[in-house]
């Protein structure tokens, strides 16, 4: 019966493994950046697995990799599984990768049951879901939400881009004609690891996802003028790095008091000239925060805005903000949530509803169809790094509750 299907553990070990060879760092990471010699490599890698298992492979413009299992009629929807292969610079070996991993051998598990089911099976890797060329590049071409301009302007700048581009065989133009029609699509299923500490205090196995978070990031720039940083008295200077850095522990103390819900990060300052005997005359930062509400996303964007502002005056600056980007929080499937709570329920399995505090691909799905993911337990909520591990008894009972889930969502 159906309800007594589980995964092959030992096979999908067995690939796991191989995959994290590919751009493997030596201390257990793997370095395998979008479009990457060592990305497409595992690019290459999946399609074999792919083809040897008997199932039909596709790729599109985007350089989505995916692996079919289709049924009759042949207008059937289809119902994406999946993650990415890519990885952030000498990132770990389970972000984005296990959920490719468990969607193979989801689909793998219901064609050696000889199951016929009334939607089609796509296991995907999405490209560059981590941005560092772009960000959810290939999810949001698949979607239709891609648009030129991003392509013209991307994160990691347009170099990049074309370069990774011509790695892979790619183009705008290709990328843009990978959009689907809304009406093929049954749904979108994610498993990932949490990256958090949330469900290991807990000692929960899985985590079933409400919502991801909304994030937004901003360059801003605070400017004010370069002297000479011994002759200039210190009620003289017009320092750049005062304002940046008032506002980067003002950023700290609004979250942390009003908006305990979310996030905010400084991650990179730039000072120009940027010498030791210079008052710094600008100094560039990159911002970004993350809500899993619309309305504490929109009033926590004010008030950072208003408060950088507010440290620049203080200070005597000049202020330039340049918006980046933004997606907006995305809510969890009610439907597919609830399924995901009676699977583990059936499995045996403790479960609880959390948000998700970093961005996936289920985001660009948002609207376009039914969405729903879950979380396995991250070793001491450790990720983006060679330190990131998930138990495997954790992977594979994340497996085995979307594997069931697809069951269920078939019935």
């Amino acid at each position: 019966m159906t309800k007594d299907l589980r995964i092959k553990p030992d096979r999908m070990l067995a690939a796991f493994n191989q995959l994290a060879l590919i751009g493997a760092t030596g201390n257990g990471g793997v370095n395998r950046p979008a479009l990457s010699e060592a990305h497409l490599e595992a690019h290459k890698w999946f399609r074999e697995q792919i083809e040897a298992s008997g199932l039909e492979f596709r790729t599109d413009g985007a350089g989505n990799h995916s692996a079919l299992l289709t049924f009759q009629p042949s207008n059937l929807q289809t119902l994406l599984l999946g993650s990415h292969l890519d990885s952030v610079p000498n990132g770990g070996r389970f972000d984005g990768a296990l959920g490719v991993m468990a969607a193979l051998e989801v689909l793998r598990t219901i064609k050696d049951a000889r199951l016929k089911l009334k939607f089609n099976l796509e296991a995907i890797d999405f490209t560059d879901e981590e941005g560092t060329l772009v960000g959810l590049l290939g999810s949001a071409a698949l979607a239709g939400h891609l648009r030129p301009e991003v392509l013209q302007s991307p994160r990691g700048g347009r170099p990049a881009l074309v370069e990774g581009m011509k790695r892979a065989g790619l183009s705008d133009e290709s990328m843009l004609s990978a959009a689907r029609p809304k009406d093929s699509l049954a749904g979108y299923l994610e498993l990932h690891i949490e990256q958090g500490k949330r469900l290991e205090r807990a000692k929960i196995n899985i985590g079933v996802v409400s919502a991801i978070v909304g994030i937004a990031s901003y360059r801003l720039s605070f400017i004010g003028r370069a002297d000479h940083a011994g002759s200039t008295a210190m009620e003289d200077r017009l320092d750049a790095s005062l304002g940046a850095s008032a506002f980067t522990l003002a950023a700290r103390e609004i979250v942390m008091k009003d908006f305990p819900n979310c996030v905010v990060n400084v991650g990179k300052m730039e000072f120009a000239p940027g010498a030791f005997n210079i008052v710094p005359a600008r100094v560039d930062l990159s911002l970004e925060f993350r809500s899993p509400d619309e309305g504490e996303f929109k009033r926590l964007d004010s008030i950072l805005l208003e408060r950088a502002k507010q440290e620049a005056k203080r200070f005597g600056l000049e202020m330039k903000i340049e918006f980046l980007g933004k997606h907006s929080p995305s809510l969890m499937n009610k439907d597919m949530q609830r399924t995901f709570a009676d699977v583990c329920e059936h499995l045996g399995l403790s479960h609880v509803s959390l948000a998700s505090g970093a961005g996936h691909d289920g985001q660009s799905f948002d609207g376009l169809c039914p969405v729903g993911m879950i979380f396995v337990p991250s070793v001491d909520g450790a990720s983006h790094s060679p330190r990131e591990f998930t138990e495997w008894q954790d992977c594979v009972n994340g497996a085995n509750v979307l594997l069931q889930t697809v069951l269920r969502l078939a019935a």
